[in-house]
């Protein structure tokens, strides 16, 4: 199993009403989804095949590689008339 956990963030996009993941530590991921739960599932073969894909991990490493994901949303509250 990997030795680190790779980061991957996710951003609620307001306009596209998407979570958009990225990390700094899988090169080259990018990728959306309308819910988180569908966001983790996409990021679950996704992180492997990137950090193969971009040489930072063999493939039988990359498949055991942990990932955290951190979500953040800004929520403004609507003032009740």
């Amino acid at each position: 199993m990997a030795d680190h956990t790779y980061t991957v963030k996710a951003e609620w996009d307001d306009e596209a009403s998407m979570w958009v993941a990225t990390s700094d530590d899988v090169p080259g991921l990018v990728t959306e989804a309308e819910t988180l739960e569908r966001l983790l599932e996409k990021l679950r073969l996704m992180v492997p095949e990137m950090l193969e894909l971009n040489g930072v991990l063999p493939a039988a490493a990359a498949a055991l590689a942990p990932f955290r994901l951190v979500a953040e949303r800004l929520e403004q509250p609507q003032a009740v008339a």
